[in-house]
């Protein structure tokens, strides 16, 4: 029961972490501009996805554009671009492999493979958790690093956005539900031996042993059969 309820808990770990992923890759706030503007009614801010830049000005107006050819976009870019698309797809396998050998489900049930699914599961949670790590920590270093940059005259300055940190979220969840399907299932269960020399043991006392016969005829003694001895008693007395 104890073992059920933590395969629970890194599974919906793992589980909270996809979903983050999956917000993270899609949301256009990656990198948004410090505010631009003499005053807070010009005011505009820009924001910068992996799939679409948007802007956002002080009266309302929210405009987004999606990028449509991905050779023009910058080498970094279609890089975290690939590792977002393989940890989703990682996430999306573990979430379908872990939950498939979870002991609460009827899927191989009975079959030594249960355990296997739940570790290939929670393998496919780290991988996934990782590769979103390397994302997110890859665009700090970049925004961190153009921050640094003395700007130039008019140009936009970015930081980092609400995506970033989701990102970090996700990735920390999704490595530490993986590693608890691991460990839970993956550790070596000790008392198994003692029940195994428990049951040889007890299926040795059901051998049958040889029969070894115990009714021995009694031997008859017949007194009056005998010849009579050459020798008396009495001649010694």
């Amino acid at each position: 029961m104890a073992s059920m309820v933590i395969q629970l808990l890194g599974f919906f770990l793992g589980l909270l972490g996809s979903l983050g992923t999956v917000v993270a890759a899609v949301m256009p706030h990656w990198r948004r501009s410090v505010s631009v503007g003499s005053s807070a009614l010009t005011d505009t801010a820009y924001m910068k996805g992996l799939w679409m830049e948007c802007v956002w000005h002080s009266t309302g107006v929210y405009l987004c554009e999606i990028h449509r050819s991905v050779l023009d976009l910058p080498r970094d870019l279609q890089s975290a671009r690939a590792l977002m698309v393989l940890s989703v797809l990682s996430s999306v396998l573990a979430a379908t492999v872990s939950a498939a050998g979870m002991k609460c489900t009827s899927c191989v049930r009975g079959s030594s493979a249960k355990t296997a699914l739940v570790v290939g599961g929670g393998a496919c949670f780290v991988t996934s958790g990782f590769l979103c790590l390397v994302t997110a920590s890859w665009t700090t270093s970049d925004v961190v690093r153009e921050f640094s940059v003395q700007p130039l005259p008019g140009s936009v300055r970015y930081e980092l956005g609400q995506a970033v940190y989701l990102g970090y979220v996700s990735a920390a969840l999704s490595i530490s539900g993986g590693v608890v399907l691991c460990l839970i299932c993956g550790r070596p269960r000790k008392h198994l031996p003692f029940r195994h020399k428990a049951h040889n043991a007890r299926h040795q006392t059901h051998i049958a042993l040889p029969l070894v016969p115990t009714n021995y005829p009694a031997p008859v003694i017949d007194m009056g059969n005998h010849p009579p001895s050459g020798f008396k008693l009495n001649d010694y007395v």
